[in-house]
């Protein structure tokens, strides 16, 4: 996805999510050192620290994510670590704070998305995580909005399905919560017209529920020009509206 327009920090961006109901963990904002170890003694350990920057947008890529604190003194460890990392990153770049989250447990990982695409108007997408999306391009596509059918078709029509229904004695993910995350993405990214670009990425599934572990969102700026390009059709092949 591009990312012509404004940031929005994840704190806030989560924010946006409560309103639809899409599971996130618990989690605190911290603007010093000792409020990030307050909210993990409150949160319980372990918790997973992240960066909290206007000026990073792909949080991992800048070092800014460490996962599996177990202790106050990791976390301490950790806040220094990435603060270090991010500023030999982007030497310049602000740091507004640090987000504390509750460790989610493992399972299999998903992206969600939403964007105003400038052929296909909004559109909402989905495929598995990792290399399926990134290298072998196993996503779909809907316009927005989805009924349940669209959601449904969508889970369905992708290779890594089998993945996700137990394939190889492997757990079944939850569908009718999955199905309900897509509907709810639909519902935000239609009802919320300013938000040009939204990126659940990773959504994590479980056997019963889901967690969205991190969500980017850009909210569209007066005066900004539309690209040409299709972020969908980047992705290989269009939105479908049954």
């Amino acid at each position: 996805m591009s990312h012509n327009g404004r940031f929005i920090l994840e704190p806030y961006a989560v924010e946006y999510l409560k309103q639809y109901q899409i599971p996130y963990p618990d989690h605190g904002f911290a603007h010093t050192l000792e409020e990030a170890v307050r909210i993990a003694d409150r949160l319980g350990y372990p918790v997973v620290l992240k960066v909290v920057s206007t000026h990073i947008i792909h949080k991992s890529d800048a070092g800014g994510v460490v996962v599996g604190l177990k202790s106050a003194d990791e976390l301490a460890q950790s806040y220094q670590t990435i603060v270090n990392r991010v500023h030999k990153t982007m030497a310049d770049a602000s740091i507004e704070g640090m987000l504390v989250c509750q460790q989610a447990p493992d399972g299999l990982e998903a992206i969600v998305g939403a964007l105003d695409d400038p052929v296909f108007g909004t559109t909402v997408m989905f495929g598995l995580g990792g290399i399926f999306a990134e290298v072998l391009k196993d996503v779909a596509f809907r316009i927005a909005p989805l009924e349940r059918l669209d959601a449904e078709e969508m889970i369905a029509e992708i290779k890594g399905y089998p993945l996700l229904t137990g394939a190889r004695g492997g757990p079944a993910c939850d569908m009718d919560m999955l199905i309900d995350l897509l509907l709810a993405v639909s519902r935000l990214a239609t009802e919320k017209p300013d938000i040009r670009e939204l990126d659940l990425n990773p959504v994590r599934l479980f056997e019963t529920g889901l967690m969205v572990l991190d969500v980017r969102m850009i909210e569209k700026t007066h005066g900004t020009t539309t690209s040409q390009n299709s972020p969908v059709s980047a992705h290989g092949g269009g939105p479908q509206k049954v």
